[in-house]
């Protein structure tokens, strides 16, 4: 029966399983994770659990890890809560964005996840703030300082299921700088991680050089990215640090 009467009206009975197993998943440690462990904690059987669970999986709600049985919640669910922040987000972040802009002569954003890819919401530059020019639009994430705050702090499940690879294994390639192996790629994102921020000298376009720092959730997890873009002319590896600190601060005065 799917269709359930309260004194609230009528609910899909299916859709509250769904979100009672999800609410179990984001509560499950180690064997508790398992299909037949969270059937018993949200008083199903066996087979209904398995079929959301699939279900869930294949919408990237949750994760499955094959070796050990165990549910965790799934990379989807960070485009979920992208797509929902964005707008508040980018709201936050105005007047961050324009103080950082005229604090350092250069282009301030904002990026969130959307679809499985970062999109810009904000932007200022010249004490302004206005629509990203990159809305709806992909970008690539081992190319990007944005992409590589990014990816720094999500789950190593995670990079792999959200960069894009070529027949040859190797990450497409944009410019003469571009990072085109995932090992030099593991590298970049292990330095982003310690510093706090990722780089960019050119990757993605030539002309276009910036440092990210992630904005982060209670948990570590990254809701969106401050960017700080320029010239190379402008925006030196001497430059650097010092622009880096900036992101980072400012990545987390629109987290508070």
């Amino acid at each position: 029966m799917l269709r359930q009467e309260s004194g609230h009206g009528s609910r899909l009975q299916s859709v509250e399983r769904a979100a009672k197993l999800l609410r179990a998943v984001a509560a499950a440690t180690g064997p508790a994770g398992s299909a037949t462990a969270l059937a018993e904690t949200v008083g199903l059987n066996r087979t209904t659990t398995w079929r959301i669970l699939t279900t869930l999986e294949h919408e990237h709600l949750v994760r499955l890890d094959r070796e050990t049985g165990w549910y965790s919640l799934g990379f989807g669910l960070l485009d979920l809560a992208g797509q929902a922040a964005g707008t508040s987000l980018a709201q936050a972040s105005r007047r961050v964005l324009q103080q950082v802009a005229a604090q350092t002569g250069e282009t301030a954003s904002l990026a969130v996840m959307r679809d499985g890819a970062l999109t810009y919401v904000a932007e200022a530059g010249a004490g302004s703030v206005v629509s990203a020019g990159w809305h709806g639009r992909s970008v690539a994430l081992h190319a990007t300082s944005t992409g590589k705050a990014y990816l720094a702090f999500c789950s190593d499940d995670e990079v792999r299921k959200l960069l894009t690879v070529t027949s040859r294994g190797r990450l497409p390639r944009y410019t003469d700088t571009t990072i085109t192996t995932l090992a030099e790629l593991t590298g970049a994102l292990s330095t982003t991680r310690t510093q706090g921020y990722g780089t960019c000298r050119g990757e993605f376009e030539s002309s276009a050089w910036g440092v990210s720092a992630p904005v982060l959730n209670g948990s570590g997890v990254p809701l969106a990215v401050v960017s700080i873009w320029g010239p190379s002319e402008r925006i030196t590896d001497e430059r650097f640090v010092a622009l880096g600190e900036v992101a980072v601060d400012a990545a987390g005065e629109i987290g508070r």
